[in-house]
């Protein structure tokens, strides 16, 4: 977003072994840690960070398992998401290759139990070694003790700060992509006349990189935090009295009592898209991306995101959430 003041100490971490010695000097220095991936995700205040960053570069991709139907693989934490999906693909494993293109690296994902275009990180989790910062020590953990919910897992709720994840394990299909498919990927599939037979994880893949380069502006160009806002999830018969208002409003299923609704719909009904507020500006393209124009800070950014919340809740008596961690 560039926003946000500097850290006291930078440092790289590529091994457990760096990781953990960090982690005691931190102590003997009196400084607090936090650790990051690509950075990608985040929102840092002016003040910055009175103490470490940590830049996870712990490596490696690993088969641990080959079967008929699927193979397991353990991928270093510090390894770039989209680099590890791609090689994925190249194997004709299947799971992964809608979460194509998005940004941040492999041990970020667990964290926010990232997702797209109807495929989410835990529908593939098997389990994830960290170093556990309250025992000074290294587990694992499994996908039933990580707490996965929509974009949220115990590592941003009531863990918070205590692991610090070095790798993950997932099990990835031997099959093809079946239907049915997240509507823009089914939109794009129609537009390009291919059928279901025809799908491949190469081709969703294909699309997936299109229609994102299509809805989402490159953060090197235009600084951005990707979504900003959580799609909310609201019960179904609050969303059927605004579809009696709101007749075009899109809705997707979550379980018999719960649907979604796109965030960047509701910002755009309020009338937020393409709109500058205190140097920050809805995307054009996509509203639920927010983009540094000329914001001079924190501040601004924080004054942007009241608006758009504090109208979005008056007009649909919903409460948008942040996306992107704060620091």
């Amino acid at each position: 977003m560039k926003i946000g003041g500097n850290a006291n100490y930078v440092c790289d971490v590529t091994s457990d072994e760096d990781l953990q010695q960090v982690y005691q000097n931190s102590k003997k220095l009196n400084q607090p840690v936090y650790v990051i991936g690509g950075g990608s995700n985040m929102i840092v205040r002016d003040t910055g960070f009175p103490g470490i960053i940590v830049r996870m570069r712990i490596m490696g991709v690993d088969i641990l398992s080959d079967t008929p139907e699927s193979v397991t693989v353990s991928a270093g934490a510090g390894e770039t998401w989209d680099v590890f999906v791609k090689q994925m693909v190249e194997r004709n494993l299947s799971g992964i290759e809608a979460m194509s293109g998005i940004p941040g690296t492999v041990g970020a994902a667990p964290v926010q139990n990232i997702g797209a275009y109807g495929q989410e990180l835990s529908n593939t989790f098997v389990s994830l070694e960290a170093y556990d910062t309250q025992t000074d020590s290294f587990t694992t953990l499994k996908k039933e003790e990580c707490g996965f919910a929509y974009r949220h897992s115990i590592f941003r709720g009531n863990e918070s700060g205590r692991y610090v994840i070095t790798r993950v394990t997932l099990q990835l299909l031997k099959k093809r992509p079946e239907p049915p498919f997240y509507d823009a990927l089914q939109k794009y599939l129609e537009q390009h006349q291919i059928g279901a037979m025809a799908v491949t994880v190469q081709i969703i893949r294909g699309a997936v990189l299109e229609i994102r380069n299509n809805k989402l502006p490159d953060p090197n160009r235009l600084p951005n935090a990707g979504s900003f806002f959580k799609n909310p999830i609201v019960e179904k018969v609050f969303a059927d009295q605004l579809l009696t208002t709101y007749p075009n409003m899109p809705t997707y299923t979550v379980d018999q009592t719960h649907v979604k609704i796109p965030a960047g719909w509701l910002i755009q009904t309020a009338n937020f898209k393409g709109r500058v507020l205190h140097g920050i500006k809805s995307h054009d393209g996509n509203a639920v991306v927010l983009v540094n124009q000329n914001a001079r800070g924190y501040a601004d950014l924080a004054a942007a995101r009241t608006e758009i919340t504090t109208t979005v809740a008056k007009k649909f008596g919903i409460n948008l959430e942040q996306e992107p961690l704060e620091l």
